[in-house]
């Protein structure tokens, strides 16, 4: 039981790493359109995520990879279940790694705009899609006794799925605006600050709208939510990067914003993770389908060699996305080699 619990708890921070990490990458193709306003300001704005782009993409695929190891009957569940919003997915991922690969091997305008569009458009989808599905753990997806997915494509698309999936895109869009904030200058970086704030201020909406809903539409999630008063000191680092995102930013300190806003992201999750446990997808038909940490595991001996390994790989992981990130810090400047 106590291995159930660590792999609970080792997808929800790789999820997180990815929510916080590509979060600004997707934030960044959201606003690409409109904080670049010229051509070299939007190289700029795609040689601020060229380096790390790719990397931050590995926690999503190791978080599913680490689903299917640790839990494979909710993999097969959710994947399946959600088989067409997942391609749209991949589909939007493969917009944006396709925009900023063909972009620059052009020099046409037109050439250049009609990627970075589909750069942009991308970027949205993912976003909201992302969300989307969160909405449809949260509140519950039918499955029957044998742990399969009854539902339909369109089902998943119910109003309160779609308003976490807005939720998502505004967060994603703080989070890519801070970025932003943090590697370019004079007037792009004052836009990339006032979409900051805007996207805070829906953000902050959002999530109270979506957290009121929740109480009432996201039944398995928020059951056992209410039932644990140590639940209610997630919602601590939240508060606090909430206060403290508006606060850098009015102080000119855009990596201290930046950080805030991956506390918000980062705190999200971890209420998300401690309302959940330990159901990993909740059945909306009847509570006796839920699939858990603890019904839907691989063997002990399974869970126990992949902690060895994670143990063993995560520490190299997170050494070499630090020193990504120490190695290209700072404001971009355009080279011969940039995007």
């Amino acid at each position: 039981m106590t291995l159930n619990a660590v792999w609970f708890a080792l997808i929800a921070v790789l999820f997180t790493g990815y929510a916080v990490l590509d979060g600004f990458d997707l934030g960044v193709g959201i606003l690409h359109i409109v904080t670049g306003k010229n051509d070299n300001e939007r190289r700029i704005a795609l040689n601020a995520i060229g380096p790390v782009w790719d990397g931050n993409e590995v926690w999503l695929l190791t978080g599913g990879g680490a689903l299917f190891a640790a839990f494979p009957k909710v993999y097969a569940t959710v994947f399946s279940g959600f088989y067409l919003a997942m391609m749209l997915v991949l589909l939007s991922l493969i917009l944006r790694a396709v925009s900023l690969e063909f972009r620059s091997k052009n020099a046409s305008p037109a050439w250049r705009n009609f990627w970075d569009w589909l750069f942009s458009i991308g970027s949205v989808l993912a976003s909201v899609l992302f969300g989307v599905a969160v909405g449809n753990l949260m509140r519950g997806i039918p499955i029957d006794a044998d742990g399969n997915f009854t539902g339909t494509f369109f089902g998943l698309l119910n109003p309160f799925s779609i308003l976490v999936g807005l939720l998502s895109l505004c967060m994603f869009t703080m989070q890519g605006a801070t970025y932003l904030a943090v590697k370019t200058e004079g007037e792009q970086q004052k836009r990339a600050e006032n979409w900051a704030l805007r996207s805070y201020v829906a953000f902050i909406i959002l999530y109270l709208v979506a957290a009121s809903w929740g109480a009432i539409e996201a039944k398995p999630v928020a059951a056992r939510y209410f039932a644990s008063p140590a639940a209610w000191l997630a919602v601590a680092p939240l508060i606090l990067g909430a206060i403290m995102l508006p606060l850098m930013l009015r102080k000119g300190r855009a990596l201290g914003a930046f950080y805030a806003s991956s506390l918000c992201i980062a705190s999200l999750n971890l209420i998300l993770a401690v309302g959940a446990y330990p159901l990993l997808a909740p059945s909306s038909s009847d509570p006796n389908n839920n699939l858990t940490a603890f019904n839907a595991s691989s063997t002990p001996l399974t869970l126990k060699t992949m902690l060895i390994m994670a143990l063993v790989g995560m520490p190299l992981v997170i050494a070499y996305t630090a020193w990504i990130y120490h190695a290209f810090r700072g404001k971009v400047r355009l080279e011969a080699t940039s995007y």
